[in-house]
């Protein structure tokens, strides 16, 4: 992305202009440019609102169940990558006007540091929808033993992985392999999870349509009918949110991975330039996932809803929790 070094050994360390250095002039399509108002205001907002679903999370104890706590990783997830862009932004600024050096020692290890900061957080986001779609698979398929498999300590353990592995791997992506494995690497495992995520709930989906079948196979006026049916609605429910999130996490990461297989495939293709002069765009799409995450979440959960309520109305903590 946007990131002040102009080296080609990070995925994430060219900004347009750079990725273009060797194409320019084979194109009559222009850059299109994105004010720097718009990155910070998207970035700050997707901050404060993220930050509020960690802070619901933690403060509800309604909300202390495994779904949650992934769904309170992927929020921290996206919390992170809206500060490394905003920051990111501030320091582009400086650059500008003259304030920082745009290939400075400190300046470089700066860089490194958003690099795997932004790496960590898709890697981050996709982990945290395979474990969110393995959790919802468990609750609907396998609901009484749900609380034996998913406990807390086991969710604890799950989540400690995801944020070790994406560190790592973050950090010997951007120090260790060349411009172009990484981005192999990264489209590889954009397409590869996106796979198994859908294979994921398109047999879930299937599955639940099968089980729908046998309750209504039921007697009739049975309570136990009555209870399934609410169990099985509400799991649906959480299902189908769940899958709206994904829809818009592959909806806002798709043209930037477009733009990644057109670098690679057809570098000098004036058709291919035209797509690649909408970069700036794709970056806003991907920040403002982390915008949309939240109010999904606002949306489809009363319980979330009732507490974004309590926090923004109440003056006191101790009062409200």
């Amino acid at each position: 992305m946007m990131l002040l070094k102009t080296d080609d050994n990070s995925f994430f360390r060219c900004n347009f202009d750079v990725m273009n250095t060797n194409s320019v002039n084979r194109t009559d399509c222009p850059e299109v440019k994105v004010p720097f108002l718009i990155f910070f205001t998207v970035g700050t907002v997707s901050l404060a609102e993220n930050s509020l679903v960690v802070l619901a999370v933690i403060l509800n104890r309604n909300l202390h169940s495994p779904m949650y706590c992934f769904i309170c990783s992927l929020a921290a997830f996206n919390t992170i990558a809206s500060l490394t862009k905003t920051w990111e932004n501030l320091m582009i600024v400086f650059a500008d006007v003259g304030h920082l050096e745009k290939r400075g020692p400190s300046e470089t290890k700066l860089d490194d540091m958003m690099d795997s900061l932004l790496c960590m957080s898709f890697v981050g986001s996709i982990f945290s929808f395979l474990a969110i779609a393995v959790d919802r698979y468990i609750t609907i398929f396998h609901a009484l033993q749900y609380h034996n498999i998913m406990t807390m300590q086991r969710t604890g353990g799950i989540l400690v992985f995801i944020w070790t592995t994406c560190g790592v791997s973050a950090v010997l992506m951007v120090r260790f392999f060349d411009f172009k494995f990484i981005m192999i690497c990264f489209v590889v495992f954009f397409l590869v999870s996106l796979g198994i995520i859908c294979f994921l709930y398109v047999y879930m989906f299937l599955l639940a349509r099968i089980h729908a079948k046998s309750i209504a196979a039921l007697p009739p006026g049975g309570e136990g009918k009555c209870h399934c049916q609410q169990r099985w609605v509400s799991n649906i429910r959480g299902a189908l949110t769940l899958t709206i999130l994904f829809g818009a996490f592959v909806v806002c990461w798709a043209p930037f991975f477009t733009h990644l297989i057109i670098i690679m495939v057809c570098p000098l293709n004036p058709y291919c330039e035209c797509y690649r002069s909408l970069f700036q765009l794709h970056v806003v799409l991907i920040m403002s996932h982390a915008l949309i995450d939240p109010a999904i979440y606002a949306f489809r959960s009363a319980e979330l809803r009732y507490t974004f309520r309590k926090m923004l109305l109440c003056l006191s903590w101790k009062l409200c929790f």
